[in-house]
């Protein structure tokens, strides 16, 4: 017999479904039975938002920051979309601020340009993951978060509370081949998020505040940095951004300033349930990527 306070007690302390499981000697579905909102309301108040799955052998493609704009798709984009055929992913993951939003944003416009309307920017979207979801064919699909994602629900809910419900007063309504979150945790190692930690350190602080890997993109930076304690080694990760770091869609905000920012993604590969160390996909030039030694045309 699984003791229900020790079931909740595990899970407010952040513990999986499937870690809970495996420390109780009991079945996820028998956990997840205790864990329903009916049994116990608060249930699930620690982790609003999260998404958890088992990857035991496998690739995950996770890819983020695209900012998509009307016009041709990036060659980091192009590059995801070649990767999904090529790999065969059991997960890819859009890891945040697929949406730009900027006709939106709370920052007021900066000079006469006209900006994309919200209405053009959620037809490129659907458009670019829809290539992506047709390239990924069977591989499950998730969308966390991102800041700029955010805007589209954060502008209704400011203008217009009284449709709060009404179908397609949500961003997820717009991609039902997408399954949206705040985060996607693999087997207890490693979580996917759009944000954590900032400044030019958050890899580092990011995996060693989280206590597992973690992978994010909200910075654009493009690397990993792993960190080794008594119980192992574990990455942190910026992916980049499938977005030019020059698009259009930053050309005001930045002021034509440098930007430490590099185009890709990142490959994730599981054996056994372990994270093997990821790997990144960087741009090389405006056809080609560079990933395991090779320049990839795309």
């Amino acid at each position: 017999m699984i003791d229900d306070a020790t079931v909740f007690r595990l899970r407010q302390e952040g513990r999986s479904i499937r870690a809970i499981a495996r420390e109780l000697g009991a079945s996820k579905s028998g956990v997840g039975q205790i864990l329903t909102p009916k049994k116990h309301p608060d249930a699930y108040i620690a982790v609003k938002g999260r998404k958890e799955i088992d990857l035991v052998n496998g690739v995950v493609l996770v890819g983020g920051d695209a900012h998509y704009w009307p016009g041709p798709p990036s060659t980091a984009h192009r590059a995801f979309v070649k990767f999904c055929k090529r790999l065969r992913p059991a997960i890819v993951v859009s890891n945040g601020d697929a949406l730009d939003a900027s006709s939106i944003s709370r920052h007021p416009p900066i000079g006469w340009d006209r900006l994309p309307s919200v209405k053009e920017e959620l037809e490129v979207c659907q458009e670019r993951l829809g290539e992506i979801a047709k390239a990924a064919f069977k591989a499950k699909r998730f969308w966390p978060l991102g800041n700029h994602d955010a805007r589209f629900e954060t502008r209704l809910a400011q203008v217009a509370p009284e449709f709060k419900d009404v179908h397609g007063i949500s961003l997820s309504d717009h991609f039902p081949e997408w399954t949206g979150c705040w985060s996607l945790h693999i087997n207890d190692n490693t979580v996917v998020k759009h944000r954590y930690k900032g400044g030019i350190h958050a890899p580092y602080n990011n995996t060693v505040m989280a206590g597992r890997s973690i992978i994010i993109n909200h910075l654009h930076s493009q690397k990993v940095t792993p960190f080794s304690d008594y119980n192992g080694t574990r990455y942190g990760v910026d992916t980049g951004c499938l977005a030019d770091p020059y698009a259009e869609a930053f050309q005001d905000y930045c002021e034509d300033n440098p930007r430490s920012w590099r185009a890709g993604f990142c490959v994730l590969t599981y054996r056994n349930g372990s994270l093997l160390m990821p790997e990144l996909v960087s741009l090389w030039d405006s056809n080609h990527v560079q990933f395991r030694g090779e320049i990839i045309e795309c």
